[in-house]
């Protein structure tokens, strides 16, 4: 997903300073490394912090505060909402996570869940203009985590669902390419047969986005339902799914795969 961001900002004309743990990435993207977060934090007044979890964006605004200085953050991550409007409280910070693979984030058609204070957002909108041009505003900090949680739960069900379905039709002699196209033209139709059916008929696992992170969204899911005392029997089952899948396929698979826990004897 940083990759992604980072072709958005270059193809909209900015000069980027980038950090990654595992380095050369600049290189690839031909854009200037930095050394250290801390250094990000001292040469640039806006930054996006794309990273796993909580933990690292936590550790990453630590960071950035030891610059010293008056930053404006973007967080596209995907936290837990009580944690990323703790941070918000701590530095200028827009939350936006964003709906979408890799793959749709570079053809700008990843939908942008931004929450914050309103000049906060309207400071960075023309970075947001370039990382998402399709984008919601939901609220303050923590409500833009709220609203992709129950995105990416509705999203990680109907790609559970089709692999189900397709396991099935495979397991009663049907053609899984056959019954994709069946299944497209039904009522059973969602968007998830287009982005991720021909990888499951195909076995194409490379990945738009990784089993590993959504595993960690699911897990996001049900620490919140805890939370809100709500029982989600499907989203346990997802999980359960996604482990096994991992098991299979390897934690760096396309969620794609979760479809091996299903065609597994």
């Amino acid at each position: 997903m940083g990759a992604a961001l980072a072709e958005r900002l270059l193809g909209a004309g900015f000069a980027l300073l980038g950090y990654d743990v595992q380095r050369g990435k600049g290189d690839r993207l031909n854009i200037e490394e930095a050394d250290s977060v801390l250094e990000v934090g001292r040469r640039c007044d806006r930054i996006v912090v794309a990273v796993f979890d909580d933990a690292q964006v936590e550790e990453v605004v630590a960071e950035l505060l030891c610059a010293g200085r008056e930053l404006s953050v973007i967080c596209v991550s995907t936290c837990t909402p009580e944690r990323i409007a703790s941070l918000a409280a701590r530095i200028r910070l827009v939350e936006a996570p964003i709906s979408g693979t890799s793959a749709q984030v570079r053809a700008g058609e990843g939908v942008g869940l931004v929450a914050g204070e309103t000049e906060a957002i309207d400071s960075m909108s023309d970075l947001l203009d370039a990382i998402c041009p399709q984008r919601c505003v939901v609220g303050k900090a923590g409500a833009a985590a709220r609203a992709k949680l129950a995105i990416n739960l509705v999203l990680q069900l109907n790609r559970a669902a089709l692999a189900e379905g397709l396991a099935f039709a495979e397991r009663m002699g049907l053609s899984a390419s056959e019954s994709l196209q069946v299944m497209r033209n039904s009522a059973a139709y969602s968007a998830v047969m287009d982005s991720k059916g021909e990888k499951m008929v195909r076995g194409d696992y490379a990945p738009q986005s990784r089993l590993a992170q959504t595993l960690k969204d699911a897990r996001l899911i049900l620490e919140e339902a805890e939370r809100q005392h709500q029982v989600l029997p499907l989203m346990r089952t997802n999980v359960a799914l996604l482990s096994a899948a991992i098991a299979i396929a390897g934690a760096e698979a396309d969620p794609a795969a979760i479809i091996e826990a299903l065609r597994a004897p």
